[in-house]
């Protein structure tokens, strides 16, 4: 990797986690899900800094070359975003399933109460 090209990479990290510590400090994402993108800025910036590991980690795996290894590693990070992001979005909707339930119940009540009479409407008893 020439220097020109580490610092490149090196500053797109950093920008790249720059921007999302500023998108959880103005609460434009959750702390729940900048977990996953914090750890993936951190692992850009290690990566971008230390080309001898992304070297070891093409050699391990028995890539041919290193960006044969960052896209595959690119492509997982993908994968897990997706999972995460569809564990998240059945949860919210089993969530709008039983709201809408329970608000379905509440106005079956509501209009079932309208329909009674109550005391109040009823006509004076007299006897």
């Amino acid at each position: 990797m020439t220097p020109t090209q580490r610092v490149f990479a090196i500053t797109a990290s950093l920008i790249t986690f720059g921007v999302i510590l500023e998108l959880v400090r103005r609460r434009k994402l959750k702390e729940e899900y900048s977990f996953l993108w914090i750890v993936t800025g951190i692992a850009m910036l290690v990566l971008a800094s230390w080309y001898g590991l992304v070297e070891r980690v093409t050699a391990l795996i028995g890539a041919v070359t290193v960006t044969t290894t960052l896209f595959l590693f690119g492509l997982l990070f993908l994968v897990l975003i997706s999972v995460h992001f569809s564990t998240v979005l059945s949860r919210l909707t089993q969530q709008v399933r039983q709201l809408t339930q329970e608000l379905a119940i509440l106005s079956a009540e509501r209009d079932e109460a309208a329909r009674k009479p109550s005391a109040q409407d009823a006509p004076p008893h007299r006897g």
